[in-house]
């Protein structure tokens, strides 16, 4: 048995409160404006989460004797995903699910040696671990330094790409777990011990890890740490049906072997997006996908300029490809009214010069607070006025912050030739993207100088949509780049 770093433990974050509701309790986030009903039953537990220190699993199992403890376990991380707990420690693990690592590589030799070597240190029984390394024709001595370590070698005459290996590979794999790995990847020792928990609940067809950075020396390379197009964020998350487009990267993806082989494993004619197209028709198949901020593998990324933005570029001109190959996923830009009437009326105060509109955008904001208020009373559920409207406004910026997003993600290349012709859509563009860079130089908070994180930026948000308009000319397929415009209601 492997003893874990740390055993499990919980705690409330920091903006979720606690009051008792007609005898229950009521969890309640300020940001997002959310709330929970509990049962009694777990008043005793959320006194001591009251406290803000960490509670380790053991001492809740004690305090919930009558409740099944795995099930007590699922609860208590369903509630880190959805914001008001916070989990540290190792997740439980009490059955050892056999676990085939698959890598391919080509022409590889050093990065595959230290990605073998990092796997050799895995805390994870041996005996039930399986590593299957798919070399795709070879030109160098790649096969021979393979051949150094304890693995399974399967050789490609003919390259044929990393999909085409990994299916292979999965073909061969004995472990009702199949986990990928990308050669030039050094694995954390503790990267399945951390994810394979997942598996516990049936429903989990899919799940992933933090993809980190190898490299910091380089301006890029910590660019890279933050930005990454592997890099999914610190939170927790699970595909939802309002979500349809998450996915997890294909160099830390963990899926169940039935499930693979029934899907047919990766398209191998996809290069680019294959590890999406695949998380898609799983989750079509009715399973779905979990990433957990956890089980770290360490990428060598590209750090050079070009290599940064060619590889953006071929991540851009997947998207026709996916879309087409997914007609049932149009994309979609939501609007949420109250926030969509607050923007539209500030605008048209800045373009007019006009206070009163600028007083009706507060009149917006006050009458959305008031029914937000007004719902949560209405449910028997504690809000204070203030908080009720701080939550209404953040809500209002971040949607207008994902609206610029989506503006610099994908038109940020017609600034050259709408500004001579029209100057206020030009300037519209210009402003949309400093907003864009500023709002994620703030989140991600990088190791870097801001105006070098902002021309990285810039650089990545026009490489890629590069790809994206060239894929969309090529196939003469341009949804990518014409969303449906959607209202989005608050729910009941």
């Amino acid at each position: 048995m492997i003893e874990p770093r740390e055993t499990p433990s919980y705690r409330l974050r920091p903006p979720v409160r606690v009051q008792e509701k007609n005898g229950g309790l009521c969890l309640l986030s300020s940001f997002p404006l959310k709330a929970m009903i509990l049962h009694a039953s777990w008043k005793p537990i959320f006194d001591r989460f009251s406290r803000r220190d960490w509670v380790p699993l053991e001492e809740i199992f004690h305090r919930m004797t009558a409740a099944d403890p795995w099930k007590v376990e699922c609860f208590l991380e369903d509630l880190v995903r959805k914001g008001y707990l916070e989990e540290f420690g190792l997740p439980s693990l009490w059955q050892f699910l056999h676990v085939s690592v698959i890598i391919p590589v080509r022409n590889r030799a050093d990065e595959i040696a230290a990605c073998l070597d990092s796997l050799s240190r895995l805390r994870y029984p041996k005996e039930k671990l399986e590593i299957i390394v798919v070399d795709d024709a070879s030109e160098d001595h790649t096969p021979e330094v393979i051949s150094r370590f304890p693995v399974r070698l399967i050789s490609v005459k003919n390259r044929s790409q990393a999909s085409f290996c990994r299916n292979v590979g999965a073909k061969e794999a004995i472990g009702e777990i199949l986990a990928f790995i990308d050669s030039d990847c050094v694995a954390d020792s503790l990267w399945l011990r951390e994810l394979v928990p997942a598996f516990r609940e049936t429903g989990i067809g899919v799940v992933g890890g933090v993809v980190d950075s190898v490299f910091e020396g380089k301006a890029v390379d910590r660019y890279e740490k933050v930005k990454s197009s592997l890099n999914m964020g610190p939170w927790f998350r699970r595909s939802e049906e309002a979500d349809r487009f998450f996915y997890v990267p294909s160099c830390n993806l963990l899926t169940r072997k039935e499930l693979f082989s029934g899907l047919g494993g990766f398209r191998a004619d996809l290069h680019v997006g294959e590890d999406v197209d695949y998380c898609w028709r799983v989750q079509d198949r009715g399973y779905e996908i979990d990433y957990r901020p956890r089980g770290k593998i360490f990428h060598r990324h590209r750090n050079t300029l070009w290599s940064f933005c060619s590889r953006r570029f071929d991540y851009g001109t997947s998207e026709p490809l996916l879309q087409q190959l997914h007609r049932a996923r149009p994309k979609k830009l939501f609007l949420p009214p109250a926030a969509s009437l607050f923007w539209a009326l500030a605008a048209l105060s800045l373009w007019e010069t006009e206070g009163t509109l600028f007083g009706l955008c507060g009149l917006v904001a006050l009458i959305d607070s008031g029914a937000a208020l007004q719902k949560l009373r209405t449910r028997g559920i504690p809000g204070r006025v203030s908080e009720v409207l701080f939550a209404v406004l953040r809500s209002y910026l971040a949607f207008f912050f994902h609206a610029c997003t989506f503006v610099s993600r994908y038109y940020l290349l017609w600034i050259l030739p709408l500004s001579p012709f029209f100057p206020k859509a030009g300037a519209a563009l210009v402003g949309a993207h400093l907003l864009s860079g500023i709002g994620e130089y703030m989140i991600k908070r990088p190791r870097l100088d801001p105006f070098f994180f902002f021309f990285l930026f810039s650089l990545e948000q026009l490489s890629y949509q590069t790809g994206v308009w060239w894929g969309c000319l090529k196939q003469r397929y341009f949804a990518p780049v014409n969303p449906r415009l959607t209202i989005r209601l608050p729910l009941e």
